[in-house]
């Protein structure tokens, strides 16, 4: 959608012998946006406010639970756009928290790769996918002692490792991650034994666990200045990293990962849907999806956008996964309540006191 100019009212009024002109210009619309950290390219926030005269307000959350707990406590309330995992989509739908959309809404919806716009139950019509990636584990080669190659690399460390790791601090993650180095699918619904052997994997890789926490991506981080060796954590982040020290090394376990979509979606009690539809079809436009791939280091699901990234970066196998590596991950399904309730067990008693 087009954003029409910011149209100038003057107004001619006469006193005495003289003319004086009052401008009245439109106000600024805020766009608030529930968003992972600060996923947004300042330079197109910035572009978008001054196109459609705007200002975008940025709320952040530190994970996938935290955002969840967030928007149960409002009843989905408060935030025009927010960034969504595919899991959580189903769940958000049935409560009436999202907006359903089409192309004529956003028209740059045509740009998206069907894979990843149709990789969830109602993905396709209530969400449009911001970036996808693998989770890995990234290390300092340049400390450890041999090259990490395996999730129980770190899940059954060495010495040398011992209080020197970060797990992720979320449920669904996880679990899959103990599933995976287990050799189970991530989306095992049926063995009741794969849970228990699970719980008892992850139990006794607690005491080598520093924390459950999402790892930080600036020059403060506990990987970057060497408190930790370890760390799962998502390709693009992992990147970002290695601009920082060129030792961080990521990799996609040889048992396989968990394969990642987010989404972008319009809140129903959102006042700002045209505003919010208007937001998330410019960052669709092909240059601005390509300019902003390469600001965050992940891979675009738009295939226009695609076209316009450079060659080096669609070749960096942590961006663009090969086809050995794709075929060991797998994208999260949604699971009987009686097997989410035993995950929720086991990520409790995994990291209470750590988390």
């Amino acid at each position: 959608m087009r954003y029409l100019p910011l149209k100038m009212i003057v107004l001619s009024v006469i006193v005495t012998v003289s003319f004086c002109s009052v401008t009245y210009a439109e106000p600024v619309q805020e766009l608030t946006f529930l968003n992972w950290g600060q996923d947004l390219s300042p330079d197109l926030q910035k572009k978008f406010e001054e196109k459609f005269n705007a200002k975008i307000h940025t709320v952040t959350f530190p994970s996938d639970d935290s955002r969840d707990s967030l928007l149960l406590s409002t009843d989905g309330q408060n935030f025009d756009v927010a960034l969504v995992d595919g899991n959580s989509l189903p769940g958000y739908i049935r409560r009436g928290w999202l907006t359903q959309i089409s192309e004529d809404d956003i028209p740059n919806i045509r740009h998206i790769i069907p894979r990843w716009g149709n990789a969830y139950k109602g993905s396709k019509e209530y969400s449009v996918p911001y970036f996808w990636g693998t989770v890995g584990i990234a290390y300092r080669s340049d400390l450890v002692q041999s090259p990490i190659s395996s999730w129980l690399d770190i899940i059954k460390p060495p010495e040398s490792l011992h209080g020197k790791i970060f797990m992720l601090p979320q449920n669904r993650e996880l679990i899959d991650i103990g599933l995976k180095a287990l050799d189970y699918s991530i989306n095992n619904a049926n063995d009741l034994n794969a849970y228990k052997e699970v719980e008892k994997l992850l139990l006794a890789q607690k005491p080598y666990v520093t924390k459950y926490d999402v790892l930080s991506v600036t020059e403060k981080s506990a990987l970057v200045s060497g408190k930790i060796l370890a760390a799962v954590t998502y390709s693009g982040d992992a990147l970002t990293l290695q601009e920082i020290n060129e030792d961080i090394t990521y990799v996609v376990p040889v048992e396989g990962s968990i394969l990642w979509v987010d989404y972008l979606v319009v809140m129903a009690k959102s006042e700002k849907k045209k505003l919010s539809m208007d937001f998330i079809n410019f960052l669709n436009e092909p240059e601005n999806a390509a300019e902003h791939a390469e600001y965050m280091y992940y891979a675009t699901p738009n295939a226009a956008a695609e076209k316009l990234l450079p060659q080096e970066f669609l070749n960096d196998p942590t961006i663009y996964p090969g086809k050995t590596v794709l075929e060991k991950c797998e994208i999260d399904t949604k699971l009987p309540a009686r097997i989410n309730k035993i995950r929720n067990s086991i990520f409790l008693n995994v990291t209470r006191n750590k988390i």
